[in-house]
């Protein structure tokens, strides 16, 4: 085991799946003590079944402020700090403009912006002063994609409270930095898609990244155990792209 991150305690919201899961994994590879939330308690199980029982799970909608104050409570009373928030819990699916509904417009503001903005605000009590925080955004907050409107705008929306917090944390050095993935081969990139569509959309994303491929959760959660650590300590409100090159040309 290495130990990029022994003696450090962190937060990562939306980590029975995906992007979160593998952070989990590779924070936990380096020494990190976790805690991961997730909507629904049987992925939770499976999550922590998988992390090994080292990694606390606490279910919790980030949406949901209440359950927001019973995770914190939950860590407040196990270990009593955090060094590291990584906001990573959000969704969304396609809509043209015209057949966007309200539904559709409150669900993913519910969760990609109200969500990730009371997960750092309620952290600030436990986060302890020189700590980082990473927000999970995208590429699409910086291209244009059909059909995806409400879900770019609010990853735009994630990427400027990065720029916004870190002068409001300025006094307590608290790090505040964004991770933009770009196609990563995740349950909730093929969900955008009906099931005998789904290898379709993977092959034509792939084709469109530089590097020739999908990106795998693994490596977006590389990137959070380096944004996370002191390796990164002069690195401060900055978008890193974890796409191939995909928004780069």
């Amino acid at each position: 085991m290495s130990s990029t991150l022994k003696g450090k305690v962190a937060l990562i919201t939306g980590g029975t799946t995906g992007i979160g899961l593998a952070s989990a994994q590779a924070f936990v590879d380096q020494g990190a003590t976790v805690f991961i939330t997730g909507r629904r308690q049987a992925e939770l199980d499976a999550a922590i079944n998988t992390l090994g029982h080292t990694v606390t799970g606490i279910q919790g909608d980030v949406a949901n402020l209440a359950d927001l104050d019973r995770i914190f409570e939950v860590i407040k009373a196990k270990v009593g700090y955090l060094d590291i928030v990584f906001a990573n819990a959000g969704g969304g699916d396609m809509l043209a403009l015209g057949a966007i509904t309200e539904e559709h417009f409150d669900r993913i503001f519910s969760v990609n912006v109200k969500g990730l903005l009371f997960t750092v605000q309620k952290s600030l009590a436990l986060l302890k002063d020189g700590g980082s925080v990473i927000l999970t955004a995208s590429t699409t907050a910086t291209k244009g994609t059909e059909n995806f409107s409400v879900y770019s705008a609010s990853k735009a929306a994630v990427r400027n409270f990065a720029r916004s917090w870190l002068l409001d944390l300025k006094p307590r050095q608290i790090r505040v930095n964004v991770i933009s993935p770009g196609p990563i081969h995740t349950p909730g990139l093929t969900g955008l898609a009906p099931e005998d569509q789904q290898q379709g959309l993977l092959d034509y994303l792939a084709g469109q990244v530089p590097i020739g491929r999908l990106g795998t959760p693994s490596e977006v959660g590389k990137a959070a155990v380096f944004l996370a650590s002191d390796d990164s300590s002069f690195i401060n409100g900055i978008e890193l792209f974890v796409d191939g090159g995909f928004a780069q040309i």
